[in-house]
């Protein structure tokens, strides 16, 4: 039976590899189609090759953090692998029902929370408890998670206001200046994007291959096949259907010109690159997104619309809690059903 559960549970994680494409690849490249920069054809294939460029180039130190620190790694070597296959599917599959629900409405909601939040829930019901070591959970996947954004509103915001410092007496030709720089600004963002969020795919696989092992999980290399099948999946994801999403993001919460575009780019993805390297999981949507509202406020306060900020936040907020409970619920049936 293990064999067949494994191969589901690599399955559905790189499902979710492709949903989460799906669902956040719009935010690489909304800024630039809203601010129309580029067309959006050739946006969604830019973004979707620096994605799977990011994936393949930008190390794996996330995917360690997943593996290792989000649930106890020593109960998890000790869990056979029938039951760990099983709390993947399950978290997993609750990260994806709940990036679908979010997706449907047009909210930018992260899926970084909703993979958290099926792993902690299908964590619990399978070891109990003492699965989550609260102090490391904050340290090393909570703190990165909901400190991101709040660095990507100022950052945003001070961005621009240098580059208003800088080239507010400008011509208005500046404008085709900053244009041209969003191509590499643009596969900029989109690498450092498919890095982080692949490697959280990249992570959850490699759980499910240290169970199959034996071995512990974060200790062994990722093999090639993981890394590129988590990035083919993320990229084509991001090409199947990222629109719903650009326009929330976009178009809703400020009116958007090139050099906006831009800001918002550079900062969002010098956060993202400092956290992939440092292993942090973050919120790429929510990185994105608040470094658009930082730079409408930068502009002028009255610039963003708060009230679509506000219910962004609503969403950010809730969905650790609410995909964790889907995860418990989804693996206590699973449970109930194959092994009970």
């Amino acid at each position: 039976m293990n064999e067949p559960l494994l191969a589901a549970a690599v399955a559905v994680t790189l499902l979710f590899a492709f949903i989460n494409g799906l669902h956040d690849g719009g935010n690489v490249i909304a800024t630039i189609v809203s601010s129309r920069s580029m067309e959006p054809r050739k946006a969604v294939a830019l973004g979707a090759l620096g994605e799977l460029a990011g994936a393949l180039l930008l190390g794996t130190a996330v995917a360690r953090t997943v593996a290792a620190r989000i649930l106890n790694p020593e109960l998890l070597q000790g869990l056979g692998g029938r039951d760990l296959h099983l709390l993947i599917i399950g978290a997993v599959g609750a990260a994806i029902a709940w990036n679908l629900f979010t997706w449907v409405l047009r909210l930018p909601s992260s899926s970084s929370h909703a993979l958290i939040g099926g792993l902690l829930g299908a964590g619990w019901v399978t070891l109990g408890h003492t699965a989550i070591v609260p102090g490391e959970v904050l340290k090393t996947v909570v703190a990165p998670l909901f400190l991101a954004p709040l660095v990507g509103l100022p950052a945003g915001f001070l961005v621009f206001s240098a580059l208003r410092t800088w080239f507010g007496q400008a011509h208005t030709g500046i404008r085709h200046f900053f244009v041209a720089l969003q191509t590499p600004s643009v596969l900029f963002l989109a690498a450092t994007q498919g890095s982080n969020d692949s490697q959280k795919a990249m992570g959850v696989i490699a759980m499910a291959l240290a169970a199959a092992e034996a071995s512990f999980p974060g200790d062994r290399s990722l093999p090639l096949w993981v890394v590129a099948g988590c990035g083919t999946a993320l990229a084509l994801g991001m090409w199947a259907g990222g629109w719903r999403i650009v326009k929330t993001v976009g178009y809703n919460i400020f009116r958007m010109q090139p050099a906006h575009s831009f800001s918002s780019q550079f900062a969002a993805a010098s956060i993202i690159a400092c956290a992939s390297l440092l292993g942090g999981p973050v919120s790429t949507s929510q990185v994105v997104a608040s470094s658009v509202m930082g730079v409408g406020a930068s502009r002028r306060l009255s610039a963003v619309r708060w009230s679509l900020a506000r219910n962004i936040m609503n969403a950010w907020i809730v969905t650790i809690p609410l995909s964790g409970l889907l995860g418990a619920g989804a693996c206590w049936v699973l449970i109930q059903i194959l092994v009970r």
